[in-house]
């Protein structure tokens, strides 16, 4: 195996791992409790059942689009987070790193991601402006 191969393969690794941290930490926030929060509940199973297919898909080597759907999973997690703890969702509002220590995990673990990710969007928009 080359080198860029083992690179390649460690980062879809890292990724994988990434948002089956995320997918797991939402999906027992919602057997925890959260499946009772009116539409929020819901909101946390599609971001673990969206995760965890994304982990596998990302180990099997997807195409690219798969990376572009990973980096919205993690940036609608942080996005849903930020507005949970500002201007609420759908009612339901939170307050600092509540519950914890789930809400710093979350946020770090999907921030890690789209950090993953960041060599595949500069390579993207490379190709874009050839």
């Amino acid at each position: 195996m080359t080198r860029r191969t083992l690179t390649e393969i460690g980062l879809r690794v890292a990724l994988a791992a990434t948002l089956a941290a995320s997918g797991y930490i939402h999906a027992q926030l919602y057997v925890s409790g959260y499946r009772f929060i009116h539409v929020v509940g819901v909101l946390f199973l599609l971001q673990a059942s969206a995760s965890f297919a994304l982990a596998a898909l990302l180990l099997v080597g997807g195409p690219v689009y798969i990376r572009i759907a990973a980096a919205g999973a993690a940036a609608g997690a942080l996005g849903g987070f930020a507005a949970s703890r500002t201007v609420g969702v759908f009612g339901f509002t939170e307050r600092g790193w509540q519950p914890s220590p789930q809400s710093l995990v979350s946020v770090l673990v999907e921030v890690a991601t789209l950090l993953l990710l960041a060599p595949t969007a500069i390579g993207l928009v490379r190709r874009l402006g050839r």
